[in-house]
């Protein structure tokens, strides 16, 4: 299966594969960046109750990652990851902590679903298994950001955050922000109940498109809820271009033979992952 289209390129190398966003590719002089494909892959590197993984299911992951960053030119100890936690906290990432291996499962990243940073060689890494994952970049600032959108972050606007934290922290003007989102669950599969519904129509009372975001699903007294199209008006709000937001376009349960989804997985679910670096 080959998950290209207009907006992104399944590429397959040396055994792994990825894709890359068309737009961040013009810059690809100034960043590196991929969303890994394979569920035979699993960037997990802690139990979800934050407890150590076993060693081999450990080494599996850093071997993982390893691959990935190589494919892209890139070196995985470079790489920075935040204890994700469904949160709206964006941090600004200066430095490595760890000197020659990964900063993962830190404690100074937890509680947190978003990065950025204007600083070369710190490679940005989330994960998720059907949430939304946004790569930003800031062409003319040179700056970049890496943010986890769940249900409950894009809630939080945590994609809106992370424009506003590139403004203070960057100089960075909305306008030249460009955002990539990569393959998470779409409004096809995204069915919720009453209680989940009530929250986003309280919170997102404010969207002219709101009846467009949220639709009924009778008889079963279900929703299904756009969630990536929240984001892209959110952020077209925020001052983004709209021809500045890149969709994969991808879903993952739609193809849950290439992507990783907790809705089709269930409990064993693995994660894929989305990096971006400045080189």
């Amino acid at each position: 299966m080959d998950l290209s289209n207009e907006n992104v390129i399944h590429v397959k190398k040396d055994g792994t594969e990825f894709l890359q966003f068309r737009k961040l590719l013009e810059y690809k002089d100034y960043i590196n960046h991929a969303y890994s494909l394979g569920i035979d892959k699993n960037y997990r590197t802690a139990k979800v109750n934050k407890q150590q993984l076993e060693k081999s299911e450990y080494e599996k992951a850093i071997q993982d990652y390893k691959t990935l960053s190589s494919a892209i030119g890139s070196d995985y100890t470079h790489l920075v990851k935040t204890n994700q936690e469904h949160t709206d906290e964006v941090k600004v990432i200066t430095k490595k902590i760890n000197e020659n291996e990964p900063d993962f499962n830190l404690e100074q990243y937890s509680k947190t679903d978003g990065m950025v940073t204007k600083n070369k060689d710190l490679m940005l890494a989330t994960t998720n298994a059907d949430c939304i994952l946004l790569l930003f970049f800031d062409p003319v600032r040179k700056a970049i950001g890496n943010t986890h959108s769940g249900w409950k972050g894009t809630l939080q606007r945590i994609s809106v955050n992370t424009v506003e934290k590139m403004k203070s922290e960057f100089g960075s003007n909305p306008e030249d922000i460009i955002c990539c989102i990569c393959p998470s669950i779409r409004k096809c599969h995204f069915e919720v109940d009453r209680d989940v519904k009530e929250l986003f129509e309280d919170e997102f009372q404010d969207l002219d498109n709101l009846n467009e975001i949220i639709e009924e699903k009778t008889p079963n007294a279900k929703w299904n809820i756009d969630t990536v199209l929240i984001n892209k008006t959110i952020l077209e709000k925020a001052g983004l271009k709209s021809e500045n937001i890149i969709d994969s376009g991808i879903c993952s349960v739609c193809n849950s033979s290439l992507v990783h989804s907790f809705r089709v997985e269930k409990q064993d679910y693995g994660l894929c992952t989305a990096l971006i670096e400045l080189k």
